[in-house]
């Protein structure tokens, strides 16, 4: 009994307050074992992973050569990008007209589907809302060949036409789940608060909810953008005889990978970098205004 009663005092006293010098041993012993991070780590393997590739482009575009072996720098295939290389150039060409094209169609019609579908009860509203994602699941060959099989049921040349309607219809889905999540958010007490001022539907959906959900609209129509530009699969289907970046680059594969692609993607990388910096700031001072 005299030997339980000891244990339980020495053990309430284990638990009774520290000393300052056993709390700073304490939190020097956790500093040392946060050097070591898994989350930190899987990060920034992560970062490597992605952006490792493109310094190796960048890298090569600069070569002198035009194997791997780097043998100096130069600028030669920056020089035969512009000068010499229209397909190119024509290629980027009809990817933009396609990607602008069919990201403003998906953009229009996924936003108005989101205020519909959150706002609105109708006959068949949650069946529509659950078939809208099929697109981002359904793998891109399905989706090719089902287009392929509509468009020329209807009996409609294949070309950039083709490729616009197709595009559009895999853009639509992320455009919707972007500006939905922006509406779900959106103070309903607002739209009735319009409506008691004596705004009418149109002016309620163009001077209130469209500028309240626009970083979503805007975020939907650069995720189109992105992803018509860099699709290979469902535009090699209907494109008919159109070459877009992705395949003309896919045909330049098959005779060999020419550098002037590593300057391309250079240029690129640029041009990306500084349209995401301005609507990012462009998106920010939109957001404070309204």
């Amino acid at each position: 009994m005299e030997f339980l009663t000891t244990l339980i005092v020495d053990r309430l006293h284990r638990r009774g307050p520290k000393s300052e010098n056993s709390r700073h041993a304490k939190r020097q012993w956790k500093k040392i074992g946060k050097k070591f991070s898994l989350s930190k780590t899987v990060l920034y393997s992560t970062f490597c992973f992605l952006y490792i590739p493109l310094f190796v482009i960048i890298f090569y575009s600069f070569n002198k050569s035009e194997g791997a072996h780097f043998a100096g720098v130069s600028f030669r295939w920056y020089e035969d990008l512009f000068l010499r290389s229209g397909d190119l150039w024509m290629s980027l060409l009809y990817s933009a007209i396609v990607a602008l094209a069919s990201a403003f169609i998906a953009t229009i019609l996924g936003t108005l589907a989101a205020i519909g579908i959150s706002w609105y009860k109708f006959l068949g509203s949650n069946y529509i809302q659950s078939i809208s994602f099929l697109p981002m699941i359904l793998p891109e060959v399905i989706m090719g060949v089902s287009l392929l099989i509509f468009l020329s049921g209807i009996h409609m040349n294949l070309g950039i036409g083709t490729i616009i309607i197709a595009h559009t219809t895999f853009c639509l889905p992320f455009v919707y789940l972007m500006v939905s999540s922006r509406v779900d958010e959106f103070d309903y007490s607002i739209i009735e608060a319009s409506h008691d001022l004596g705004a009418t539907e149109s002016q309620t959906l163009f001077k209130v909810i469209i500028p309240s959900i626009m970083p979503g609209i805007v975020s939907g129509f650069m995720m189109s953008v992105t992803l018509s530009i860099e699709d290979f699969v469902i535009t090699s289907l209907v494109n008919g005889n159109v070459e877009t970046l992705p395949i003309y680059v896919y045909n330049m594969i098959r005779h060999g990978v020419s550098p002037v692609i590593n300057a391309l993607s250079f240029v690129l990388i640029i041009g990306i970098g500084l349209v995401a910096v301005l609507l990012r700031k462009g998106i920010k001072s939109f957001a404070a205004a309204h």
